[in-house]
């Protein structure tokens, strides 16, 4: 009906606005109360874009830059204008580009047809971009069913996207536009280019990288990449490229024509050669007596160091196995957060001094009574475990603390040989969307945590910001200490871990404040066909999370 209003709540404050007001205009008149730019919109326990229009009264939330959700968003959409602008530059078949992975703040990507850029090139593709963004060009959203979605990503010869929606059991897809430009992306998308005023673009290694701001989010963040991390990724697509599986599609196209069990076999030959190498450097290296492992959560860190102890028992040594863990502090005297919650994620949550002067002890030769952790009691016991490190003793200690010299600062360096362990992905949703490595670990974590601590999918995402900030301070600053960087990351496992996460996300309420988060990680799932773990061997790092394992984890 003309002339009909709805009443907008934001902030705790009621206007009038008339009906099918777009939200992109009531986020206009609140820009003011928020330090950071608004980007999209929550409605009813719903994430929106600014596009929508409001049709009835309704309370919002708007999201900004600095949200997580909105931070995903700019990202995304200033990828969808990098890609508009370097079409215009270069045409259809040179402008393919290729976004490969999240580096310090940047994404890496390259251009396998036109090659490397140069710092020219990329002054002029960043000026072409600001010169949209300037133009305030809007970011179209329309749904097609998912075969022409197929069909249209074929014609324009993205190959991966066509062979991604082959597998896509919706019968639609978002498909969004700028100008006579379409893609698709994994997740929402800015009104208009006007939005996409903070990025930078530079040269770096086989191609560039598309800078994005941090925590200050009107400001493009420096590049500071870890070298060893990034040719660990390397070393992942190139297997991945080997095995002729660097996409999702292209993983989904192996498991539907049966070459799952080689690949499953083939990856965990690879991975224990790798671990097999590692053992070798570290025997070859002497007076090495602590092997510290670190790495962030759910990286598989305790069958890691279990499969590496194997290895290193097999050259002649005499491993033993520890976990930081049972250096924690009794709860009565671990530190709080801001918030008052119990810290385990810091430093000092660790009995630093003990575990010093045990380490001390038997880097001495003194025989020690290690400590267990009782997690149900909250209490560190002693249940007569002794150690002694003699000739050909080595001890492996995994814990997220293990790269920081601040744990082990009595150790001479020559006594410790430093490894970080993560789950680095090594195939890619498409030509556009990379693999969140964050994701992959999310979900390794709901699945065991599920099993092992009877706690809930909810309950997990709930406090994986907490451990991610903790991860942020306390485990990746180390990273580049180590003497090597280890990937656990397997080209399956998500297909594998499918059956297992999907009935736990489900469960969780729509009402809940996790259930955003639940029904994102399941339309991510939901890209992968499944695939039995029945062909996963014993002591796969996978079985740390779906059970079954060969070892105490």
């Amino acid at each position: 009906m003309a002339g009909e209003t709805i009443t907008v709540k934001v902030l705790g404050e009621e206007r009038m606005y008339p009906k099918g007001t777009k939200y992109l205009v009531i986020a206009e008149d609140f820009q003011k109360d928020y330090p950071d730019d608004i980007i999209l919109a929550f409605a009813e326990n719903r994430l929106c874009e600014l596009h929508k229009q409001a049709d009835q009264d309704v309370e919002l939330a708007f999201v900004t830059t600095a949200d997580r959700a909105g931070r995903k968003a700019y990202r995304r959409s200033v990828t969808l204008l990098m890609q508009k602008a370097l079409y215009r530059l270069l045409g259809r078949e040179q402008s393919v580009v290729h976004v490969l992975s999240c580096i310090s703040q940047a994404y890496y990507c390259e251009l396998p047809v036109y090659g490397k850029p140069d710092e020219a090139f990329l002054k002029r593709l960043e000026e072409e971009m600001l010169c949209m963004a300037e133009r305030k060009m809007s970011i179209q959203k329309e749904s097609i069913g998912t075969d022409d979605a197929a069909a249209l990503f074929g014609a324009l010869g993205m190959k991966e996207k066509e062979r991604l929606f082959r597998y896509r059991r919706s019968s639609s897809v978002n498909i969004y536009s700028l100008g006579n430009y379409k893609d698709y992306f994994y997740g929402y998308m800015a009104a208009h280019t006007g939005y996409l005023k903070y990025f930078g673009l530079k040269p770096y290694r086989d191609g560039f990288v598309l800078l994005f701001p941090d925590k200050n989010t009107k400001e493009v963040a420096e590049f500071t990449p870890s070298v060893k991390y990034f040719e660990a990724l390397a070393g992942s697509r190139e297997w991945g490229r080997t095995m002729g599986i660097e996409t999702v599609g292209a993983l989904n196209n192996a498991i539907a024509s049966g070459r799952m069990q080689e690949i499953i076999m083939v990856q965990e030959a690879l991975m224990e050669q790798r671990i097999g190498s590692l053992a070798q450097k570290i025997a070859s290296l002497s007076g090495r007596k602590f092997v510290m492992i670190a790495g962030p959560s759910s990286s598989g860190k305790t069958t890691f160091a279990h499969r590496l102890a194997i290895q290193l028992s097999a050259l002649g040594l005499h491993p033993d196995t520890l976990s930081l863990d049972d250096y924690y502090l009794d709860r009565d005297k671990a530190p709080r957060d801001a918030d008052g919650k119990l810290d385990f994620e810091c430093l000092e949550s660790l009995d630093v001094a003990q575990f010093n002067r045990d380490m001390s002890a038997l880097l001495r030769g003194d025989t020690v009574e290690l400590p267990s952790f009782n997690f149900k009691t909250g209490k560190r016991e002693y249940k007569g475990r002794k150690l002694r490190l003699g000739e050909g003793d080595i001890l492996v200690i995994e814990g997220i603390h293990g790269l920081n010299d601040g744990l082990s600062y009595t150790l001479p360096k020559e006594s410790k040989f430093k490894i970080f362990i993560s789950a680095l992905t090594q195939i890619n949703i498409d030509e556009h969307n990379y693999f969140p490595t964050t994701d992959a670990r999310l979900i390794r974590r709901i699945v065991r945590d599920a099993r092992t601590r009877n706690t809930t999918a909810q309950d997990t995402i709930a406090m994986w910001n907490s451990v991610r900030r903790g991860e942020e301070k306390y485990i990746f600053p180390f990273q580049d200490s180590a003497d090597m960087m280890f990937n656990s990351g397997l080209v399956y496992e998500l297909s594998v871990l499918k059956a297992y996460a999907e009935p736990l996300l489900f469960h969780i309420e729509k009402s809940a404040p996790e259930y955003m988060e639940a029904k994102r990680l399941l339309k991510f799932l939901d890209y992968f066909l499944p695939m039995p773990g029945e062909d996963i061997g014993r002591n796969s790092i996978l079985r740390e999370f779906i059970g079954g394992s060969a070892f105490l984890v």
